[in-house]
C-alpha cells in the first residue's frame, strides 16, 4: 500500500476564522462546492466539484503536497504528491 511521504514534516496552519472561505471563488464571484486546507501554509481553496478547482490549482502553483478537508465533521487528508489518503495525525 501506497503511503504519503510528505505529512510528518507539515506544520498544520489554521486560516483566519473570519475569513474562511476561497478567495478565489470570491474573486470570480463563483461558490465553492466544498472547501480543503493546504497543510503547508493554510490557503483555503474550492474541490474539484467546484468549477474553479481551487485546492488543486493552488497545489500546482504551489508544490505544497497535502490538504485537508475543510467541512465541518471531516478529519481527511490528501497527499497530491503520492496521491494517497493520509493516516490521521496521532
Amino acid at each position: 500500500m501506497k503511503q504519503c511521504t510528505h505529512a510528518d514534516a507539515l506544520p498544520h496552519p489554521e486560516p483566519d476564522p473570519l475569513d474562511a472561505t476561497c478567495p478565489e471563488c470570491r474573486r470570480d464571484g463563483t461558490h465553492p462546492v466544498q472547501l480543503r486546507l493546504c497543510l503547508t501554509c493554510g490557503h483555503v481553496g474550492c474541490c474539484d466539484s467546484s468549477p474553479g478547482r481551487h485546492a488543486t490549482q493552488h497545489h500546482e502553483t504551489s508544490g505544497h503536497p497535502v490538504m485537508r478537508s475543510f467541512e465541518p465533521g471531516e478529519e481527511w487528508r490528501w497527499c497530491f504528491v503520492d496521491h494517497v489518503l493520509v493516516a490521521e495525525p496521532g
